[in-house]
This record gives C-alpha cells, structure tokens and sequence, in this order.
C-alpha cells in the first residue's frame, strides 16, 4: 500500500498572505526592469535610487513606529545603508545621495500587525534577490563588491532568514482581525512600492 504524502500545515497567517499578496507581488515582479533588454548600469543605478528612497524613509518608519515586537530583531535586517554604500560604489556622490527623493506615501505602521506585514515584504524581496543577484552579476557584471550588495545582502544565510521570519511570524498567536491587519500591511506596502517606482519612471 503506497504511503500517504505528509501533509504540510501551513499557517493560517501565512496562507492569508500568500493569498492575499499573490496578484499583487505578480504584477510588480512583471513591471521591474532587471530582465529587461533595456538594463545597462545607468539604468540599474537609477533603479537602485529609486529603492533607495523607499527602502531609507519605510525603514526610518518602521524604526519610529513603536510597533516592532520586543522579540524581534530588526537591526540585522536593515538595508537601505548597504543600498547606500552600493550607489557610492556605482559613482553616485554622497551629496547626491542626500538630495534624492524620498517616498513619503508608506504604509501606516501603529500595530505589531502592520510592522509585520511590511517586514514580510521586505524580507520576501530579499529572498528573490537571489535570482535577480545572477542576472545582475552576469550582464552588468556587477557583484556584492562593487555596488550590487543590496541583492545579495544576507548571502549564503539568505535561505535561513527567510525560514527565521516565517517562522517567526507563523509561531505568533493572532486572531483574525491580526491576520487580517498583517495582510492589509503587506498588501499596502507593495502597492505603495509600486507606485513610488512608477513615479520614479524606473518600471517596464
């Protein structure tokens, strides 16, 4: 008699996000420009710019919020500082730097709820910055040395972050208008993410 496969529990908060973010995360994915046959280093840098002004003001937001779980450990796991030093590397001067334009449409983050919601984004994106690492290194041959660390920023524990987080966020009791809250963040963050990277005309 053939075994049964072992079914895998998935959290009801993760299932919740998965569903909730699917549609979303697939469009923004189709609109970057990484594949495009149109990147060269201008381009590249001109799009790091654009992370750079929504990753430093999400991350000073989240840093302000108050809502960071006492449990949580988010120093480790900033990046817009490495986002920093890589368009140093690619020739943006620190003058330069400092006049960008930041983001100021973010999502609201007054709950553990929401903070965990963006938190899943971010960290999502930085999961599949491991395929994106590849094709960056590959045609503009540009590595973690010379300004494309930001994709490759947690390296060979990339894969353990992410289960950390997951694990993280899967193992905290929430009820469901938690649930809910985390999904509506998540939801907001990428929508917000968007729509900053199309005002700033990097998008396909």
């Amino acid at each position: 008699m053939q075994a049964k496969a072992r079914e895998v529990c998935v959290p009801p908060v993760l299932k919740d996000l998965r569903a909730g973010t699917a549609e979303l995360h697939i469009t923004l994915e189709k609109r970057l420009p990484f594949f495009s046959d149109t990147l060269d280093t201008p381009a590249f840098v001109r799009l790091m710019q654009a992370y750079y002004g929504f990753y430093l003001p999400l991350e000073n937001a989240l840093l302000d919020s108050h809502s960071i779980p006492a449990d949580f450990d988010l120093t480790p796991r900033l990046k817009a500082q490495t986002l920093h030093a890589d368009l140093r590397a690619l020739g943006v001067s620190t003058d330069a730097l400092a006049s960008l334009p930041q983001c100021d449409q973010l999502p609201l983050i007054t709950t553990r709820s929401a903070c965990l919601g963006v938190l899943y984004v971010l960290e999502g994106a930085t999961l599949g910055g491991q395929i994106l690492r590849r094709e960056i290194a590959s045609r503009l041959g540009l590595e973690a040395d010379n300004g494309a660390a930001f994709l490759d920023i947690y390296g060979a524990a990339t894969g353990r972050r992410w289960r950390d987080f997951i694990h993280y966020l899967s193992t905290r009791p929430m009820s469901a208008d938690e649930r809910a809250a985390v999904v509506a963040a998540a939801q907001t963050t990428f929508s917000c993410f968007e729509r900053w990277l199309e005002i700033q005309e990097v998008l396909v």
